[in-house]
């Protein structure tokens, strides 16, 4: 049994870690960091609260400690974790810079400890469903993939005002980070990236100045790639759209799994993940001449494998699910991403991830 202490337990700690967590064989939650409240043992009767992460590290049974708590704070809570020699999986972002993620690495390395990023949408049925047609070639040889996950949310939030602030890095760490690793997943890395990266909604307070729109266009031999996202779309955009040398492939929608999450506290369901028809992508292909639809049932999502990769990683030493190296090189593309936009012109992405690494 892996036992797994969980820091923190907002949104990102309940809705996604908590219940994947608890539905997942020979993986027990086993105890929660709520510094003032007892929301995760009313919720899961029988873990233990810790009021402080020093409290919970203190703790030899725990096998793995899942870190669920605002982007700015993931760096020095990662390090006292690793420091304590526990095995950790950090929500995305890792941390805020590369520079910071690769002194993570760095750290566990040394202490021979795992370091995983939480990097959970890899496992979205509509990914696993482009995944699935760009390795067939369902669309011969494709020139233009776009990944958008754009809403419409024209006013502040009322709960986690964190991620309007700056130092948390805004919609570009927060769905950017999503759309980054599924890109670089699928494709590898980019030649170059060019960017444009905003804030379009009023802004309440100063602090609330965090961008809340971008577009990253990632330059392939051959393959452009379009990722972003924004607050201010009515109605939404397609999630995916691909172009290929035999036809298009269209699919609108979100994976359902964040929002069945978030009524529940373990996965019983055993259609888990399954899309609607209503919300299945259309695969538009030129045969012979004549415009052919094909309605493409997709793939059932399910982010429990996250953890079933991290429980094989730990007891049988498998690979790992998503590893560290992966949330650099995202990290690394973000910073990229940024640099354009101030500079209003391309940036040739010179990958150094070694380098980086061993420098810390």
């Amino acid at each position: 049994m892996v036992r797994t202490g969980l820091v923190g337990f907002g949104l990102g700690g309940r809705v996604f870690h908590a219940p994947l967590l608890s539905s997942v064989e020979d993986v027990e939650l086993a105890a929660v960091v709520e510094r003032s409240t007892n929301d995760a043992a009313e919720r899961y009767p029988g873990i233990v609260t810790y009021r402080t992460l020093e409290a919970m590290l203190e703790d030899a049974t725990l096998d793995l400690i899942v870190v669920s708590t605002p982007n700015h704070t993931h760096y020095e809570i990662a390090k006292q974790v690793i420091a304590a020699g526990k095995n950790l999986v950090v929500d995305k972002p890792m941390a805020t810079t590369s520079g910071q993620i690769a002194e993570l690495i760095s750290l566990a390395q040394q202490k021979g400890v795992l370091l995983l990023p939480f990097h959970n949408r890899r496992w979205d049925s509509d990914f696993q469903t482009v995944q699935s047609l760009v390795r067939e070639k369902a669309l011969g040889r494709l020139v233009y993939f776009q990944s958008r996950m754009d809403r419409w949310h024209p006013a502040l939030p009322t709960t986690r005002l964190w991620k309007e602030s700056a130092e948390d890095g805004g919609k570009l760490l927060d769905l950017g980070t999503h759309l980054a690793d599924q890109a670089l997943f699928l494709f590898g890395p980019p030649e170059a990236v060019s960017a444009d990266i905003v804030r379009e909604r009023d802004t309440a307070r100063e602090e609330h100045n965090a961008n809340d729109s971008f577009t990253l266009r990632l330059r392939y031999a051959g393959l452009q790639v379009v990722l972003g996202s924004n607050s201010l779309t009515l109605p939404p955009g397609p999630r995916f759209l691909l172009r290929g040398t035999k036809g298009n492939y269209l699919k609108s929608g979100v994976d359902p799994q964040e929002a069945a999450l978030s009524r529940i506290a373990r996965i019983e369901d055993t259609n888990w993940g399954q899309e609607p028809p209503t919300e299945w992508g259309t695969l538009f292909l030129d045969e012979g001449g004549s415009q052919i639809t094909h309605p493409i049932a997709p793939l059932a999502g399910n982010y429990r494998r996250y953890y079933e990769g991290v429980r094989d990683a730990l007891q049988k030493n498998a690979p790992t699910p998503v590893r560290a190296i992966d949330a650099w090189r995202v990290a690394r593309l973000l910073e990229w991403a940024t640099q354009s936009a101030l500079e209003r012109r391309e940036i040739v992405c010179a990958w150094n991830e070694e380098a980086e690494i061993d420098s810390h």
